[in-house]
């Protein structure tokens, strides 16, 4: 049975490894009920039922999971887990009614009279804080669905730039947050220290996939990980880090469990195992990108909205770094493609319009400050030439 950390003031026992419902419903669209196949359901109710035989009690999905919530909805009553923790997220909304039409089709999905956690789904920009913490907001809604016993803790979800991150926390108003953290992106650091000092729960989000694609890792990763997986590393290191409770294994099928469960039998090894491969990643890093460039690139960019053509520059360098430092190249392409087609899930554009709606000299323009300006125009180009070519669409819009 998986080990269970106290998830902040909730005082939940929550287990280490989260069960996520983002890829093992039947299609991203909440399709009728007649169109829900029997081999799907028989694929869910297997990984269901491996999932609780071997502890995955948390188990959390969305209401625009396509049709995860009424999958799963059929399903929990017969596969039975006394200790479940259902979690669905909601996104906010500037009416309040229709967040709670959207909360209560969830229920409805779900088959369920309450949660045990509920996340406003995506606080990614400043409105959408705004419309859950107004007077009559969204908050309110969940308030009262507390107070009549259907909703036990109230959290949110976030892609936010850290600066929003931390508002939402300093407002003391969620229980828990779902973030994203992992090896590849440790930017949202102080958001968990934040969250430590709040008491708050801690759920690191999709690390295997948002973590670098690691279910189909680079030949070069897995060498640079070895001996382990990239998977077991990357869950050893959410796992080990301070204020982390929880991360989501979004298994598509009863075996995508399996390297998940290793990373965790090798928890209590973790301070042996992860430094070794720590230290050959970043000399990895170091050797395929240069000390100098490492130390200052990301110095003088322009925020995505101040940028011609409203290119994503921090994201698309951090690309960059990624494909020349470990070859995470199916990653780095599919976040390049969603760069201008994933709304405020992945804001600004990627690197397309260079050279055609945007020339070289207005992004210099805007590149005074950085001292790789002169060097950012021909990156892009490299960059665009070897992941762009197709527009994205974030999973739960496929």
């Amino acid at each position: 049975m998986l080990p269970c950390r106290r998830f902040g003031r909730t005082e939940l026992a929550m287990p280490l490894l989260s069960l996520g419902g983002m890829r093992f419903q039947q299609s991203w669209t909440d399709l009728p009920a007649d169109q829900i196949s029997a081999d799907s359901q028989d694929n869910l109710r297997a990984t269901l039922e491996r999932a609780v035989a071997c502890g995955f009690h948390h188990l959390e999905t969305a209401r625009h999971y396509g049709s995860s919530e009424r999958q799963l909805g059929w399903l929990l009553p017969q596969v039975s887990d006394p200790k479940r923790i259902l979690q669905t997220k909601v996104p906010p909304h500037a009416d309040s009614a229709a967040f709670e039409a959207e909360l209560a089709l969830s229920f409805e999905r779900l088959a369920v009279d309450r949660v045990d956690l509920l996340a406003i789904h995506g606080i990614n920009e400043g409105e959408h804080l705004a419309q859950t913490l107004r007077p009559g907001g969204c908050l309110e809604v969940v308030r009262r669905w507390q107070a009549q016993g259907r909703v036990g803790h109230v959290g949110f979800s976030t892609h936010a730039p850290l600066p929003l991150i931390l508002e939402a926390i300093e407002s003391d108003a969620f229980d828990y947050v779902n973030l994203h953290w992992y090896f590849i992106r440790q930017d949202n650091r102080p958001a968990i220290e934040a969250a430590m000092a709040h008491d708050m729960g801690v759920f690191v989000i999709s690390p295997t996939d948002k973590g670098g694609h690691l279910h189909s890792p680079s030949a070069r990763l897995l060498e640079l990980c070895a001996p382990l997986h990239p998977i077991v590393f990357n869950d050893l290191f959410c796992l080990s880090a301070p204020g982390v409770h929880t991360i989501s294994v979004g298994a598509a099928k009863p075996s995508d469990l399996d390297l998940h469960l290793q990373a965790l039998a090798l928890l209590p090894q973790a301070a042996e195992l992860l430094p070794p491969i720590v230290r050959r990643l970043e000399q990895a890093r170091r050797e395929a990108l240069g000390d100098a460039w490492l130390e200052s690139w990301q110095q003088g960019l322009p925020a995505w909205q101040d940028t011609p053509g409203q290119i994503n520059l921090p994201t698309l360098l951090w690309l960059h770094n990624l494909l020349e430092a470990w070859d995470l190249e199916s990653y780095a392409r599919a976040r390049y493609g969603l760069l201008g087609a994933g709304s405020h899930w992945f804001p600004g554009a990627n690197a397309d319009a260079l050279d055609q709606q945007v020339d070289e000299a207005e992004l210099l323009a805007v590149l005074a400050e950085s001292p790789w300006a002169t060097q950012i125009p021909p990156l892009l180009r490299a960059l665009r030439s070897r992941v762009g070519g197709s527009a994205g669409r974030r999973l739960m819009d496929a």
